[in-house]
């Protein structure tokens, strides 16, 4: 018995590295999964991968920029699953510039995928949260949304609001049982630092006093952590994930 055993929870963007990761780290400790996917990118295969392995899990998918879409994702995950007591919102886009180069097109982008979106499934996930008694909400942020980086202003701005829509939530929800707390990962080994050149990935090393880029696995285990009993306590905080990078 796993200490998710009979818990039911919805990932957002698992057909990512880290969203994967998290849906397999629930799934390993006995929660059954809605995977999110967008219609571009589902999420069948890491479904596929849970269900061999004997894990309870379905694949849901919705653009996360269509309010109607995300609220047929969330109604197609409480109808599978029976329930939903974890929300993680992990779904996310980059598209990187310069402020003055930055098109208006590209802020909606990532501010609607980014903050919109993991708003808009938290909306339509509370009542089933709220029924669960002991609702959880893990909102994927950014160590880009604590300190800023350069030509990220659309990204850093997205996840800055995450944090601060958690801590809201938190507060709001905490009377029915709802706890809803943010991860803020650093640079994670994913497809697109595998893509870094060698100079620029050496040089983000070197940013990092734990002097690696951490694991998709590194995140999923905090998460796992407060998704789980242990965590019962905690609300409206932000766990970095980063190797040191951000020391508050």
């Amino acid at each position: 018995m796993g200490a998710l055993t009979g818990r039911k929870a919805l990932v957002t963007g698992a057909s990512g590295g880290i969203g994967g990761a998290i849906a397999a780290r629930l799934a390993a400790d006995g929660a059954a999964v809605a995977c999110h996917g967008v219609p571009w990118e589902p999420a069948d295969a890491i479904v596929a991968e849970l269900q061999s392995r004997g894990h309870q899990a379905i694949a849901v998918c919705g653009n996360l920029m269509d309010n109607a879409e995300v609220a047929a994702a969330v109604q197609q995950a409480v109808a599978g699953l029976g329930g939903l007591d974890i929300l993680i919102n992990n779904a996310g886009v980059t598209k990187d510039g310069l402020i003055v180069k930055m098109d208006p097109s590209t802020w909606d982008l990532v501010l609607g995928v980014n903050l919109f979106g993991a708003i808009a499934v938290t909306e339509a996930a509370i009542p089933a949260l709220v029924a669960s008694g002991d609702g959880r909400i893990i909102n994927m942020a950014s160590v880009v949304g604590l300190m800023g980086n350069a030509g990220q202003a659309n990204y850093g701005a997205s996840k800055a609001g995450l944090i601060a829509f958690t801590k809201v939530v938190a507060r709001q929800l905490a009377k029915d049982g709802v706890k809803a707390n943010a991860i803020a990962p650093g640079f994670i080994q994913t497809r697109m630092t595998a893509e870094l050149p060698e100079k620029a990935r050496a040089a983000l090393v070197e940013q990092i006093p734990l002097t690696r880029l951490g694991d998709p696995e590194d995140v999923a285990a905090v998460c796992a952590f407060l998704s789980g009993p242990d965590s019962a306590y905690m609300t409206g905080q932000v766990l970095g994930v980063d190797g040191g990078m951000v020391m508050a």
